[in-house]
């Protein structure tokens, strides 16, 4: 397995914790104030969790993607997933620190 590969996993794996959390947070919100905009960041927050689900099922638990992820995606197409998932984990972890505090 590359370098890439587990850093994706990882990223995706906290994107996944960070989400709960805010859905948590925004669910709450809004069961008090009833907003539409809480509503809104909390289906945000469930569409973003499935992306990120689906992706630690396809990385980890499937047994014919997991594999192909594994070994034959080249090294140049894991770097821009990686890219990605590493920014989505930077972009929720500021967000998760705005919406706590």
């Amino acid at each position: 397995m590359s370098l890439w590969f587990d850093i994706a996993r990882l990223a995706a794996g906290i994107n996944v914790v960070f989400l709960t959390v805010l859905l948590f947070v925004w669910g709450r919100n809004y069961l008090e104030f009833r907003s539409k905009h809480t509503l809104g960041l909390g289906m945000f927050a469930v569409f973003l969790l499935a992306r990120n689900a689906l992706s630690l099922y396809i990385y980890m638990v499937d047994p014919m993607l997991s594999s192909w992820f594994a070994s034959d995606v080249p090294d140049i197409a894991w770097r821009g997933m990686m890219a990605l998932h590493v920014l989505e984990t930077l972009g929720l972890a500021f967000l998760l620190w705005v919406t706590w505090d």
